[in-house]
């Protein structure tokens, strides 16, 4: 099961595609510990769980609370798999474990991941920015070509533009952005072109 997406000499990323949405499952695994955390339990939870299994995962994350990123989160609840979720987007689960709060730290082995509020695609959108490493996983918050969708009850355009240009755009121009649909891209390929966002109003 070929699913590593990324390495270096602290981290693997490992990258699954789930559901009818095609939603990006990462877990994030610390190379000296091999412990591990998931980011989006989305759908197809059997093989979610496999992959926590032989990955050793310790906890999921959600960086928000819309349908298609959460279909699993009750299969990895049930198979003891703490959920964090962020407050704002917490009554979209029907359960969870533990609240996400903004600029905090979230350790898994020897690896941090920073969390980023990132509000706009959803009141509680998360992003998790990887310490030490130039990763971000930004959820339905920046994808390549342009800021997730807002037209869902809870989104603002607004919000995710002022998100995206605040908190996002400030990081180093080679972060690697991973979002939560498609392909990767970064922070330097994707900031030249806010102005042409703003001025479409999508």
């Amino acid at each position: 099961m070929g699913t590593l997406h990324y390495q270096d000499e602290q981290a693997e990323i490992h990258k699954l595609v789930v559901g009818p949405l095609d939603n990006n499952v990462f877990v994030v695994r610390c190379r000296d510990t091999g412990q591990s955390l998931l980011i989006d339990a989305a759908n197809e939870h059997e093989r979610l769980l496999e992959l926590c299994q032989r990955l050793d995962v310790r906890r999921v994350l959600e960086t928000h609370g819309h349908w298609d990123h959460i279909q699993a989160v009750p299969a990895v609840r049930d198979a003891g798999y703490d959920v964090g979720v962020t407050a704002a987007d917490a009554s979209m689960l029907d359960a969870y474990d533990f609240v996400l709060e903004d600029d905090s730290v979230i350790e898994v082995g020897r690896l941090r991941l920073r969390t980023i509020a990132t509000p706009g695609h959803t009141p509680g959108s998360i992003c998790f920015l990887l310490e030490g490493s130039p990763v971000l996983f930004s959820g339905d918050t920046l994808f390549p070509g342009g800021p997730g969708a807002t037209k869902f009850p809870g989104g603002d355009f607004e919000t995710i533009i002022r998100s995206i240009d605040t908190r996002l755009f400030t990081l180093p121009a080679e972060t690697l952005v991973l979002p939560g649909h498609g392909d990767d891209t970064t922070i330097g390929a994707e900031r030249p072109h806010l102005q042409e966002w703003i001025d479409r109003g999508w």
